[in-house]
């Protein structure tokens, strides 16, 4: 019973389990040879599908009449995409002192990410604040994240591979763009075939991101890039992660009040401007940077967003409870 208390305060995500078993089958049996080029070819096709089924998902209604609460979603897309980017920068000082130049670029490119969107929902919902503008935000987030996140690793990396190339351009098009316009242009003849069986759908996004994982970390290992990583680099990692998400919450918590926003909007606010995708960003780093390189990159993003599951998590409930004690006083 104490073990099952101890996964439910935590909330470990069965996903990120998954990711840990996926890494662990790539140490042993990475692919190689023709077995490569199978799950790269299956890789690419998921990162397509992936962002198709997005684009099928979202409602543009929704997303365009978010935009009324223009103040709120600014306040989210500046700590996404600007606050995020200056303290991911500011990282790059570390090297190679305590981060190898891999991972100085993985938390850059965390820095760039979009914030997530089923999370963001839910933890909003639990701690009582803005529900309907959470929708809008993360996905106005999402939206603009696929165009703008690929700028800003253009702009804030200039190390070889990491930059923008034609290449890299044309990719992100086909590979990311076209596909999302495709299921928003398709929405309205299949967006409810995919409601009645998102269930199932979800389950085959994670199934495709496994794959990415999979491939991903194979790469690097059969490229021997994980001699790279010592024990001080992972713990600094770590430790990183942690101060990254604690600084954006500590100011939007400071910033959020002085602003005039509602206690709903400033938990809106504090939710969907602390968090990163691990959905969007583990396809964006496959199209973004080499191959071999894209293990040791999106190392920094999934243990944050494990560190922002747990700390939300108890977030939510603390703000859910106190709100509940207020409404019954």
């Amino acid at each position: 019973m104490r073990g099952a208390e101890l996964l439910a305060k935590t909330r470990i995500d069965p996903f990120i389990i998954g990711i840990l078993v996926a890494v662990g089958v790539a140490w042993l049996l990475p692919a190689r040879g023709q077995g490569a080029d199978i799950a790269s070819a299956v890789s690419t096709i998921g990162v397509g599908a992936l962002f198709f089924l997005y684009g099928a998902r979202l409602s543009t209604a929704e997303a365009l009449a978010g935009l009324k609460h223009w103040r709120l979603h600014l306040t989210i897309l500046v700590a996404t995409f600007v606050l995020f980017p200056l303290l991911g920068l500011a990282t790059k000082l570390l090297v190679p002192a305590v981060l190898t130049p891999a991972l100085a670029a993985g938390l850059i490119f965390l820095c760039a990410l979009p914030s997530t969107v089923n999370s963001s929902i839910a933890f909003t919902s639990i701690a009582r604040g803005n529900v309907a503008a959470a929708i809008c935000a993360a996905s106005f987030s999402s939206i603009i994240g696929i165009v703008l996140t690929p700028l800003l690793v253009g702009l804030l990396l200039h190390t070889t591979g990491a930059g923008f190339s034609l290449h890299a351009v044309t990719s992100i098009v086909f590979q990311l763009l076209v596909p999302f316009v495709a299921g928003q242009l398709l929405r309205r003849w299949i967006g409810g075939w995919i409601t009645a069986h998102k269930t199932v759908l979800g389950r085959a996004d994670r199934g495709v991101i496994l794959i990415i994982v999979y491939t991903a970390f194979s790469e690097g290992i059969v490229a021997g890039i994980w001699h790279q990583l010592s024990w001080l680099s992972l713990a600094g990692l770590v430790v990183l992660n942690l101060a990254l998400f604690f600084v954006v919450l500590g100011v939007l918590k400071f910033v959020t009040p002085r602003l005039g926003f509602s206690r709903e909007d400033r938990i809106t606010i504090i939710f969907c401007g602390s968090k990163k995708s691990l959905a969007s960003g583990l396809p964006m780093a496959t199209v973004l940077f080499p191959a071999h390189t894209v293990g040791l990159i999106v190392l920094p993003l999934m243990l944050f967003h494990q560190a922002q599951l747990m700390i939300c998590a108890v977030l939510a409930r603390r703000w859910g409870a106190q709100q509940a004690e207020l409404a019954t006083a």
